[in-house]
């Protein structure tokens, strides 16, 4: 029966055998660490260099003695400091995490907050999570994501890795295949898309992640360009939907939307400006106007656009197809 492979210590465990060969002023080397840690000596250097440069421990080789040295003394190993507001904060965030169940990420976070919260219950008190049922979060309409889908996906972007996939357009019955270098993910209005160049195309696309299916890995490795930045991709986006154009939106809020309006940063390029009846005026610089559209409709008839004309006769006639659909009313 083969022997099992034996396994080093975790990351954690060596450093504190390190710390305490340095306290107690033994001579510590990499030779010597490497044999006691069974551990490679790139190993050593690194948990030394992390030690000194992270946990900022006053090591220093002392090349008299071939060995590293504490330069002063040090009574304890470094541990996290986290008050307890601190730590109300990450159970806020805990009960924030429950809107996202069954996305991609939510398991891991919630083994991460587990981690933190269990290790300093014995060092500090804390509101228990259930006194924070006062604290509630919902969003509406929030996106349905496939592991099949994501994880691969993911993969690819972080080892810019080609893929192909099937992909359905918004308003089409059919799937087309696509062939993308995956630049980016993103959660954008509740919705996770991938931002990619599609080769065919030869041109930069945005694709919602529930109408991709089938997603394969090539192991055809692209090189992102240096210039691409997901912030300057959306900067000109009011959700998703950037575009190359570059339209000033004015849009007139009556008095009873426009506090509303004030309460929260849409865009941001947006300005905004009383208006002597009480009303509000914002304005933005938009690349696309079709996600704008969308958005001054859901305010009624509180929202009126004033600029581009192009954008105030969409909403017109999108009214007009509205008036029609209940004339029978």
């Amino acid at each position: 029966m083969p022997a099992k492979p034996q396994l080093s210590r975790p990351p954690l465990e060596r450093m504190l055998k390190i710390h305490d060969e340095l306290r107690r002023g033994t001579l510590v080397n990499c030779t010597k660490l490497v044999k006691s840690l069974e551990v490679s000596r790139k190993t050593i250097v690194r948990d030394i260099a992390f030690m000194r440069d992270r946990l900022d421990l006053p090591i220093e080789f002392d090349p008299r003695i071939s060995a590293y040295r504490y330069t002063q003394p040090v009574t304890s190993f470094p541990t996290v400091n986290v008050t307890e507001g601190e730590l109300l904060s990450l159970l806020v965030a805990q009960r924030a995490l429950e809107q996202y169940r069954g996305t991609p990420f939510h398991r891991q976070l919630e083994v991460a907050f587990e981690k933190l919260a269990g290790g300093l219950r014995d060092r500090i008190s804390f509101t228990p999570a259930d006194e924070l049922r006062t604290v509630s979060f919902k969003n509406i309409g929030l996106g349905k994501t496939d592991l099949a889908t994501f994880n691969p996906l993911s993969a690819a972007v972080l080892h810019h890795e080609e893929v192909t996939f099937r992909y359905r357009k918004p308003g089409t019955a059919t799937a087309s295949v696509r062939r993308v270098h995956p630049y980016h993910l993103a959660n954008r209005e509740n919705l996770w898309y991938l931002v990619g160049f599609d080769t065919e195309r030869q041109a930069l696309r945005t694709f919602a992640l529930p109408r991709i299916t089938t997603v394969e890995r090539t192991k055809v490795i692209f090189e992102r360009p240096a210039d691409f930045s997901p912030e300057t991709f959306f900067a000109n986006a009011l959700g998703v939907l950037g575009g190359t154009g570059d339209y000033r939106v004015v849009i007139h809020f009556r008095s009873a939307a426009a506090e509303r309006v004030r309460e929260r940063e849409w865009h941001e390029s947006q300005e905004l400006r009383e208006l002597p009846d009480g009303g509000l005026e914002l304005e933005m610089r938009l690349g696309a106007l079709e996600e704008a559209e969308q958005w001054i409709l859901g305010w009624g008839a509180a929202a009126e656009v004033v600029a581009p004309a192009e954008l105030r006769v969409k909403i017109k006639q999108t009214v007009k197809a509205l008036a029609r659909v209940y004339a029978s009313l």
